[in-house]
């Protein structure tokens, strides 16, 4: 008898073989699948985790600021908590509350800067700023805290604007907490000009308006507004959007002239102790439209000069 397996039974064996490697394969492959699929499972159930733990040393932590709550110079509106920049008698009123450690704040000022600073200085619109620091609460450190301190010590030296444009413009990734080191904040006021000045690091070194800035957040907090950045327009929302239009440089100017319309602009000087009083709402608890969950991934261009691609706004209750 021939020891020669035939032909056709070696191919069927063959064929039997490379079934079974291929089967093996496939429940390897699976098998990878489902411990991959676990632990992203156990990571979001991670981050949910600190999210809630942030959020309740945010609420249980202790205030480190002490002292009197002492208001930058120039300083207006309900406790002096706004910082106002523009006309006083300007027909509208662009209400800004923002953290310079939110990255979704940093968006929205480079996208709109130019649009903002050129209402401003047609006297179309008047801005009033305030501080929050939901990111120190949500992720830990001190940078939204030191950064709002520096820009009140900025405040005092009349430098507010151009030191808070330059914050948001060289803002640090959200989880680097570089504006925790006030000797960060002091090298960047060198790009403004005439700010870097012995009183000014005196300020920021000594935290003279930290009690001021806790008092500001608190006010956020009690506002009932979703997160940073909030942007109302004469009280009204208008970020990520107005009427069911994203924001953009072109859509803000839009509902600014619609909103002056047959009204003059604004002339008199902050300064003018005889400067009407803004005839706008000027803090507005209603929360911004949109998710108020997410920082969001848009990024709008930014020198301004496009359409805006909003984000949502980072969230009070986690970022």
């Amino acid at each position: 008898m021939s020891d020669k397996i035939p032909e056709g039974n070696r191919s069927a064996r063959e064929r039997l073989a490379r079934q079974r490697e291929q089967e093996k394969g496939r429940e390897k492959r699976r098998r990878t699948l489902i411990v991959a699929s676990a632990v992203v499972g156990v990571l979001a159930l991670a981050a949910v985790v600190g999210l809630i733990a942030a959020n309740v040393s945010k609420d249980g932590g202790e205030d480190t600021a002490s002292g009197p709550a002492i208001a930058p110079s120039g300083a207006s509106g309900e406790d002096a908590l706004t910082l106002p920049v523009g006309a006083p008698d300007a027909p509208s009123t662009l209400t800004i509350w923002e953290d310079f450690r939110c990255p979704v704040c940093a968006q929205f000022e480079n996208a709109l800067r130019d649009t903002v600073s050129e209402l401003v200085n047609d006297g179309q619109v008047r801005v009033e700023y305030h501080l929050a620091t939901i990111i120190d609460g949500n992720l830990g450190g001190s940078g939204s805290l030191r950064a709002a301190n520096a820009a009140a010590c900025a405040q005092d030296a009349g430098k507010f604007a151009p030191y808070h444009d330059v914050l948001f413009s060289n803002q640090p990734p959200e989880p680097d907490d570089a504006y925790g080191k006030n000797s960060r904040l002091i090298e960047l006021a060198g790009k403004v000009q005439g700010l870097d000045t012995p009183e000014f690091r005196s300020c920021v070194e000594d935290g003279d308006h930290d009690s001021w800035v806790k008092k500001s957040d608190t006010a956020f907090r009690k506002g009932g507004f979703q997160g940073t950045p909030t942007v109302l327009l004469n009280g009204e929302s208008v970020f990520p959007s107005k009427d069911g239009e994203q924001i953009s440089p072109a859509a803000l100017k839009k509902w600014v002239l619609a909103a002056n319309k047959g009204k003059k602009p604004g002339t008199a000087t902050p300064s003018d102790p005889d400067a009407p009083a803004p005839s706008s709402a000027a803090s507005s608890s209603a929360p911004p439209e949109g998710s108020a969950t997410a920082d969001g991934s848009a990024t709008p261009s930014p020198q301004g000069d496009g359409p805006a691609d909003p984000a949502a706004p980072s969230s009070a209750a986690g970022s």
